[in-house]
């Protein structure tokens, strides 16, 4: 098929616009938004341009770039025929075109039977129109074609005639027919078919509006070669909605809540159900209405819905959380207008909760509580008032505070509220004491933390009495006046009187037998205090100069303690304001110093130090004494302020050494107190800076005590050191003399490799005396063992024959020398045993499977065997083949 072409013939006058002033269309009478109502025609001489089309109430209609005009919302058709501008603009030259469009709203269905319903339409193309005397070709308008209405669910049968399509040509030419869009070619195909031949336009299944509310198809008609011969006109195939479907609720259980008390009219939730049928038709028209309540109290009727709009609100008052704390509503939404004859029908719940204000206040459950607290205790609750209230419990509304209105003017009492039993905790704050306050009686008051609401007839809050009794305990004593300051001169000798510190006992009505006293803190051990009457005496002198003094002032405590039950005590500090007497002679400061040996430079400056303290301290007067008579011969000494003094040499010239020089030195205490105090003065050689040059004031000075004592302490861990290496390298060489080269009996292991040349190893690895194998007969024998088992290589018991003593080998080395001296030792002695005698340098255990060497000749006769066999053993056994082999030579 060959595509359309927006195009004109060139002997055809072409004019661009649309093809009619006025356009007119019946659609339903009922629009949905997004329907498609109608297809403009505008024709275009240049194939090329850009139309955009336009609308006058673009609030109800759009077209679309393919002149398909939709309708933007869902609306009901009047009577009247409603127009409106459609506009086309050339987006390149902005040139525009207009046309009215007359919407007339279809006959309504009047029932009329399936045959009527089905008469046959044809649908003619529009024909054209020559003049034979011009060459102009006149063209008739498109026709506009009315819109197919088509009900849904139809039972067939099935292909349905609709309409017949034909061109006023197919007299004279062999014409196919054809239908494009959506339900014809395109997806979903195959709905409506064609007949090519006649044109006959059928619906092949019955349709669903809730799917696919309207189809828009296209006819082509077209000559056998495939050539166009009419214009396309557009179809529009409404599908017409029937009450196919029942209401569906958004949810089937929709939760509300309304405050207790709520006033008629009170909004309290909306309900919303839809149905898939067409909603501006009856078959979508939903109506709503309560079936049923529950419970029933204290109205059957306490809520009412709008039919239309699904709002649940109430008409009836008297709602109360506290009776009813909870409905259930069943709701129906029925369509068809709520007809309940053709409508159809669904059900959902409403649950309403009624919530909780704040209409009942809290209620003392006694007029009056009682409680009891021990004195002096804090942090005590002492008394639980409990309240009630018909509130929803953990809300505001049930929540409760408490506040005394009376009868605790020193704040010694508050209530705190318990948040799990809402109950009123009465605690201590503040220690109370028996002795004044033996009872409490308090006003408290109880309210929610949010208002009562409005209207209710109680009262805000309710009241009520609190008992307290206070329990006496016993209490401490406690001293009077603590701390206590006593001026006292030092030097107070032992054994005075100094003053007497006792306590009292707040437990006036309790029977208390007595306080007994007792020292706690004495830091220089200077006093005692009598356990009854509390006198405190000297057991020492008081020096105000001792380091357990601050400041001038003395510091002990004491204990007081009574005999109660439980029994308590206190303590209580005593402060000796210790006033100074002149008791310490001033003494020379630095004890050491150095001047140069001539006259200048050579002055020293020294200072007066006094422990006691003005007037009993400086200024200090500074003098020489008489005697020896040197002293003031070489030395002079001048003050220079109240505490400090200049010392230089009074001679020209003082050979360098140490001096000791004495220095009077007076207080201005009333009596005077003087010290003569010695300054060690270093007499050296100086340069012309004042340094000393030479060592003797160094030599002089010597190593002081600290350095000395370090140095001994350092010689000492030395020689200790050395002494522990020589004590343990003594023992080792008495381990390694104690281990013997031979195995006793008792202790013998057998079938072990003894390793010489291991390094580094264990006890094995241990020096051996080897004198043992250069001398075997030097070895001391060893003392008889008794008789019972024996080593199979040992020597009978009995007596032995002697021997003539055998040379040992000259050498460790040397032991063939030493072997052939045993030799021939043996074969000349005449005192030899009828059996062999063998040396055991190691025993390996019994069951050889060697044969005996009894058989064995002495050296002597050595020249009578064969060793030739030596040389076929291989190079281990040259040597020995060629010492022993080879012939006579």
């Amino acid at each position: 098929q060959a595509p359309i072409q927006a195009t004109c013939e060139e002997d055809i006058s072409c004019k661009t616009g649309f093809p009619e002033d006025v356009h007119s269309a019946v659609v339903s009478r009922s629009v949905h938004g997004g329907q498609p109502l109608l297809n403009v025609r505008f024709r275009s001489c240049d194939g090329n341009k850009k139309i955009h089309f336009g609308s006058s109430e673009p609030e109800a209609f759009r077209v679309g770039e393919d002149g398909v005009v939709y309708a933007e919302r869902s609306f009901q058709l009047s009577a009247e025929p409603t127009e409106f501008v459609v506009s086309a603009q050339d987006k390149e030259t902005q040139q525009e075109w207009q046309m009215r469009v007359k919407l007339t709203p279809e006959p309504p269905f009047t029932g009329a039977s399936e045959k009527d319903q089905r008469k046959i339409e044809d649908i003619i193309f529009p024909w054209q129109q020559y003049k034979q005397s011009s060459p102009l070709k006149r063209q008739k308008r498109d026709w506009v074609i009315p819109p197919i209405n088509l009900p849904e669910n139809s039972k067939g049968p099935f292909p349905q005639e609709l309409v017949r399509i034909r061109s006023d040509r197919d007299k004279s030419l062999s014409l196919r027919y054809s239908v494009t869009g959506p339900g014809a070619d395109q997806p979903p195909t195959g709905i409506f078919i064609i007949n090519p031949i006649s044109g006959q336009l059928s619906v092949t299944k019955p349709l669903d509006r809730e799917q696919i509310a309207s189809f828009h198809l296209r006819a082509h008609a077209v000559d056998v070669n495939g050539n166009q011969v009419e214009n396309p006109i557009d179809i529009v195939i409404n599908v017409i909605d029937m009450n196919d479907n029942r209401p569906e609720f958004l949810h089937q259980v929709w939760n509300g809540t309304v405050p207790e008390g709520s006033k008629p009219g009170t909004y309290v939730m909306t309900v919303t159900a839809i149905d898939a049928d067409d909603p501006n038709a009856q078959n979508g028209m939903l109506r709503y209405r309560i079936l049923s309540q529950a419970p029933s109290s204290p109205s059957p009727n306490m809520f009412t819905i709008n039919n239309e709009t699904g709002d649940i609100i109430t008409v009836a008052a008297g709602l109360d959380r506290e009776k009813v704390q909870q409905y259930t509503l069943i709701i129906q939404a029925t369509d068809m207008e709520g007809n309940p004859t053709y409508g159809l029908s669904n059900t959902a719940t409403a649950v309403i909760t009624v919530t909780d204000v704040n209409d009942n206040p809290p209620e003392f459950t006694a007029m009056t509580f009682y409680g009891e607290v021990p004195e002096n205790r804090v942090d005590v609750i002492v008394a639980n008032l409990t309240v009630t209230d018909k509130d929803q419990p953990h809300t505001p509304a049930w929540n409760a505070m408490y506040r005394m209105t009376g009868g605790d003017p020193t704040g010694r009492f508050t209530i705190l509220t318990d948040p799990n039993s809402n109950d009123g905790l009465v605690t201590v704050v503040k220690p109370i004491d028996f002795e004044t306050n033996r009872l409490f009686v308090l006003t408290v008051a109880a309210e929610n933390q949010v208002p009562l609401a409005k209207g209710i007839q109680h009262p805000p809050q309710s009241t009520a009495t609190v008992s307290i009794t206070v329990i006496d305990v016993n209490e401490s004593p406690y001293f009077v006046p603590n701390p206590k300051l006593v001026r006292q001169e030092e030097g107070l000798l032992a054994g005075s009187m100094l003053t007497t510190f006792t306590a009292q006992d707040p437990d006036r009505y309790m029977q208390q037998i007595s306080l007994r006293y007792s020292k706690v803190s004495d830091p220089a051990n200077w006093l005692k205090i009598d356990p009854v009457n509390g006198q405190i005496t000297t057991t020492a002198v008081l020096d105000r100069e001792s380091i357990y003094v601050q400041n001038n002032m003395y510091n002990a405590t004491f204990l007081a303690s009574d005999n109660g039950i439980p029994p308590m005590s206190g303590t209580g500090t005593l402060q000796i304001y210790l006033l100074d007497i002149n008791d310490n002679a001033p003494q020379v400061h630095p004890k050491e110093a150095t001047t140069c040996e001539t006259l200048q430079p050579n002055a020293i400056n020294i200072t007066a130090v006094d422990p006691d303290i003005d007037p009993n301290a400086g200024p200090f007067a500074f003098e020489l004494p008489d005697t020896p008579a040197s002293i003031k011969r070489n030395w002079t000494i001048v003050r220079i302020s109240g505490d400090h003094a200049q010392l230089s040499l009074r001679i020209r010239f003082l050979e360098a050494g140490i001096y000791d020089v004495p220095i009077v030195i007076t207080d201005s205490g009333n009596p005077h107190a003087s010290s003569t105090s010695l300054l060690k003065v270093k007499v050296c050689q100086c340069d012309l800076n004042g340094d000393c040059t030479d060592v003797d004031r160094i030599v002089g000075a010597g190593l002081g005590t600290g350095a000395i004592i370090a140095i001994l302490l350092c010689i000492i861990i030395l020689l200790i050191l050395v002494l522990m290496f020589v004590v343990w390298m003594k023992r080792r060489d008495k381990e390694r003399q104690a281990k013997q080269l031979l195995i006793d009996p008792e202790d013998d292991v057998r079938d072990n490799i003894l390793k010489y040349d291991e390094e580094g190893g264990g006890e094995e690895d241990q020096d051996y005396d080897l004198s043992q194998l250069q001398q075997p007969d030097t070895v001391e024998p060893d003392a008889i063992k008794p008789v019972g088992i024996r080593r199979l290589d040992e020597r009978p018991i009995h007596a032995e024959p002697q021997y003539p003593v055998r040379s040992a080998a000259p050498h460790p080395g040397d032991i063939g020398d030493f072997i052939n001296e045993g030799l021939k030792a043996a074969d000349n002695d005449p005192t030899a045993p009828p059996y062999d005698s063998l040396l055991v340098f190691d025993y390996e255990g019994s069951g050889s499977t060697a044969g005996s060497l009894s058989s064995l000749n002495s050296s002597s006769s050595g020249g009578e065997q064969d060793y030739d066999y030596l040389n076929d053993w291989g190079p281990r056994f040259k040597k020995l083949a060629d010492m022993y082999g080879g012939g006579d030579d």
